[in-house]
């Protein structure tokens, strides 16, 4: 497996959306939204791109894992692992002490991020993760 570190592409991202049945978001908007990451990782098995990975937030205190895909037919592989190893790995290298490391899963892959310590809320501590799609 190949790692490459922030050099995600739009064209890779919305590959990887569309082969997942993830929301198609215009090529600007993710050329900007790329632009802003705090890190990326794409990873490669020979030359078929077979993993991504994002992370946003402000480089310190607050980080979200954002958009881990795995193509279809490399899962359960060890890709998905790589993938949120790497960032994990590299948040750790920049932020401060007790940052909050965030996400929201896919329905199903709750109990692939519990093998890295993120927990499922609601629970006794936390209430529900939220989310709003802002359509115009």
């Amino acid at each position: 497996m190949n790692i490459i570190l922030n050099k995600l592409t739009a064209e890779e991202y919305l590959f990887m959306h569309e082969l997942v049945g993830f929301y198609l978001y215009p090529v600007e908007d993710v050329v900007s939204a790329l632009e802003q990451d705090v890190l990326d990782v794409k990873v490669f098995y020979e030359k078929q791109l077979v993993g991504i990975g994002r992370v946003v937030g402000d480089s310190r205190i607050v980080f979200f894992l954002k958009d881990i895909i795995v193509h279809p037919k490399y899962r359960n592989k060890g890709v998905g692992t790589i993938v949120v190893n790497t960032l994990l790995e590299r948040i750790r290298l920049i932020c401060c002490d007790h940052a909050y490391v965030g996400l929201m899963s896919t329905v199903g892959a709750e109990g692939f991020y519990e093998k890295f310590g993120f927990i499922t809320r609601p629970n006794n501590h936390f209430g529900s993760g939220m989310v709003m799609f802002v359509e115009k």
